[in-house]
């Protein structure tokens, strides 16, 4: 192995046991610069990947991408719902307004008798633990969600996806307005069998 990659066994474990979501609603900025971002995509793209199918893309909302982006939900809840009112709307408008980067994560499934359908949508998710793995390496914090808008097939053609396409998660990247809290993780021990 190169020596880039000669990190200490016990701090590449630190942190992967600290990491932890920050809520977006509580994010800040900066987030990470260009070069960081391209390293975090990166990390995303080393997953995982039976018959090499690359079976995920990144959606990058940036600056005013972000603004659009909120705008253009905005006008489908209008459509949709004439009863929505203000806040509603106001609400669908900050929505990627919350983070300095927020990257949509797209899950596409590639017809291969190898690699089955949960095999890429699985390969989607590991791109996106990736990058939140990445991005708390360096020092940013980081929220996967997917609300209402990941699924809604009028956003998602809007977004430009194909029908063999959805969305594994909208990942908010930035800084922590507030110190994180650790929360209950479940019992270990009840979750392992032995066969």
């Amino acid at each position: 192995m190169p020596d880039t990659f000669n990190l200490p066994a016990p701090a590449a474990l630190d942190l992967l046991l600290s990491r932890r979501s920050g809520s977006a609603k509580t994010m800040t900025g900066p987030g990470p610069s260009p070069v960081q971002l391209r390293q975090i995509l990166a990390a995303g793209a080393r997953v995982p990947d039976h018959g090499k199918l690359a079976p995920w893309r990144f959606v990058l909302f940036e600056g005013d991408a972000r603004a659009r982006f909120g705008e253009m939900l905005a006008e489908i809840v209008t459509a949709a719902e004439p009863d929505a009112n203000e806040v509603r709307i106001a609400m669908e408008r900050g929505r990627f307004l919350r983070a300095p980067v927020v990257v949509g994560v797209v899950s596409r499934v590639v017809e291969n008798p190898k690699a089955p359908e949960w095999e890429q949508v699985l390969s989607a998710g590991a791109a996106c633990q990736n990058m939140l793995i990445a991005a708390h390496a360096m020092g940013f914090v980081g929220n996967w969600i997917t609300e209402w808008y990941a699924f809604d097939r009028r956003v998602l053609g809007r977004l430009g996806l194909a029908a063999n396409e959805r969305i594994a998660g909208f990942l908010y990247f930035g800084q922590p307005a507030a110190p994180l809290e650790e929360r209950p993780r479940p019992d270990l021990d009840t979750l392992i069998t032995r066969f």
